[in-house]
């Protein structure tokens, strides 16, 4: 290397492997392999005994591989004869890259999260001068992970954004309008180099600009997990991370495969920390052999700093005893507004849709479901093993109007108005209606106790204080005894959510 602040590539490389037992540790073998090969007119290049003796490795230009072998397994004939020598074959299209570092065990540390692993490293200790062989295919990839940690250049983060929604599409603005501050504060470039939903999928290796949803809509391309996963190869992208804003529970089956190709996955979509317990935990298995990383702070609270807070908590000891909220923005604005109202039930409700604070079919939300995922959510945080099935859950949604079409229930909404007003005029002077998650019991035991359920209480506790849409959170701890720590705030809304979603992509970033 001439200059010791360049990254000196070398393409069109072989290495010739040279296999056996008990006969490489001999006198004579390393000669025997140069002479042979100087013989026959081939330079050599690098030369390594791989780790646990049984196998050489000597890099030469690939043209000269075909003879290299053949010479090779002359020379060695009768080694090869007596079972000394298994294998001697060459593997072709290979990249040499050679560089300074002083910390070259990170740069393989970066290399090894990008699922790179070189053929065959050599080091100058003294000199901090490294080669490593990689495959042709990865030389592009490799040489920009060494730059970023060479020369610290600015980081490319490529993001696959899967769901282009109110939440998907508000995040791709965000994330448009704070690149340029990111790059230039955070060294970080973050590119959107694919944007799909179930139906049709967009690429754009330099990263999609304000024109992004013509570039979808008339995308010619059917969106294919597969097509994804060939385009990030394909294109040698470093740093990958797939970003799933949609509340598909058949798209998440396709996490594993993501991280199994080097992507780390951030969600909105709560399906898979909801699935059965050992799928829960074989994923995560899965993510810490591959070194890939999952988050999901947006599970519970939209943008609220709620599931850090739990982790950090349970991972420093500290005994959390019982988290107990209102953990649906929408179920919120309902009971906060028909509580201190005179309006119907059903009109409230109709709101809530007209605002968009509901799902489509307003079941979603009222049969209770939703805020039970987000509570065994929390329950899996402490390393509770109960399923959804343990969570009691009461149903807002009688029992006559839940197998009916979305329209005919919307247009039934009238007959819920006795009952609920009914239990709005039974409760005790200043109560108010909440509906709340209540996670309980001795949770020092494999499982908890897990409630979902329509509640009265005072007016003036923080739970009758919640406005407007507002989620909260009370979780109790050993330390704190009586007085919960209280996360308060908007729990809902795209705008939050996406700002959360972003906030975890910047997280992930930061540690790449």
């Amino acid at each position: 290397m001439t200059d010791k602040n360049a990254i000196n590539i070398y393409r069109n490389k072989a290495l010739v492997n040279f296999e056996g037992k008990n006969f490489l540790g001999q006198i004579g073998v390393d000669s025997r392999i140069f002479q042979a090969l100087n013989g026959g007119g081939i330079s050599v290049g690098v030369i390594s005994q791989q780790a646990i003796e049984n196998g050489i490795s000597v890099l030469v230009d690939e043209v000269d591989a075909e003879d290299a072998v053949k010479f090779l397994k002359k020379e060695f004939e009768q080694e090869t004869k007596e079972g000394h020598v298994n294998n001697i074959y060459s593997i072709d299209s290979l990249s040499v890259i050679g560089f300074v570092s002083d910390n070259y065990n990170k740069i393989l540390s970066e290399l090894q999260r990008n699922k790179i692993f070189p053929l065959l490293l050599s080091q100058i200790a003294s000199a901090g001068r490294v080669n490593i062989v990689v495959t042709e295919n990865q030389t592009e990839i490799t040489k920009n992970i060494i730059e970023t940690e060479i020369y610290g250049k600015p980081k490319t983060v490529h993001l696959a954004l899967i769901g282009h929604g109110n939440v998907g599409g508000t995040l791709v603005e965000q994330i448009l309008d704070s690149a340029y501050e990111i790059l230039k504060r955070k060294r970080v470039d973050l590119k959107i180099v694919a944007i799909a939903n179930s139906k049709k999928i967009a690429f754009n290796q330099a990263g999609f600009g304000s024109d992004w949803r013509q570039k979808i809509k008339f995308s010619q391309t059917e969106s294919s997990i597969e097509k994804l996963v060939e385009f990030a190869k394909e294109h040698h992208l470093e740093n990958l991370v797939m970003v799933d804003n949609t509340a598909s529970k058949d798209f998440v089956k396709h996490y594993p495969t993501f991280v199994e190709n080097g992507f780390d996955v951030v969600g909105s979509n709560k399906i898979y920390n909801t699935l059965p317990i050992s799928e829960y935990r074989d994923f995560r298995k899965l993510l810490e052999k591959n070194k890939k990383k999952y988050l999901y702070e947006t599970n519970v609270g939209a943008g609220l700093p709620l599931i850090d807070t739990i982790k950090l908590l349970h991972l420093s000891g500290e005994n959390i005893t019982r988290i107990k909220g209102v953990f649906s923005g929408t179920l919120s604005y309902v009971f906060n507004n028909f509580s201190l109202r005179n309006d119907k039930y059903s009109v409230i409700i109709r709101e809530a849709m007209e605002k968009g604070f509901t799902e489509p079919d307003p079941r979603e939300d009222l049969s209770g479901n939703d805020v039970a995922r987000k509570l065994l959510i929390l329950a899996r945080e402490l390393d509770l093993i109960n399923e959804f099935q343990d969570i009691n859950i009461q149903n807002l949604v009688p029992q006559n109007l839940l197998d009916i079409n979305k329209d005919e229930f919307i247009s039934r909404l009238e007959e819920l108005d006795s009952e609920y007003q009914n239990i709005k005029e039974k409760q005790k002077p200043d109560h108010v209606l909440r509906y709340v998650g209540d996670l309980h019991g001795n949770l020092h035991e494999e499982k908890g106790e897990l409630d979902v359920k329509l509640i009265s209480v005072p007016a003036n506790s923080a739970l009758g204080q919640l406005k407007g849409s507002d989620s909260i959170f009370e979780i109790y701890t050993e330390s704190y005894g009586e007085n919960p720590i209280v996360i308060m705030g908007a729990g809902a809304g795209a705008k939050v959510t996406a700002r959360g979603v972003f906030g975890d992509i910047l997280r992930l970033s930061e540690t790449k």
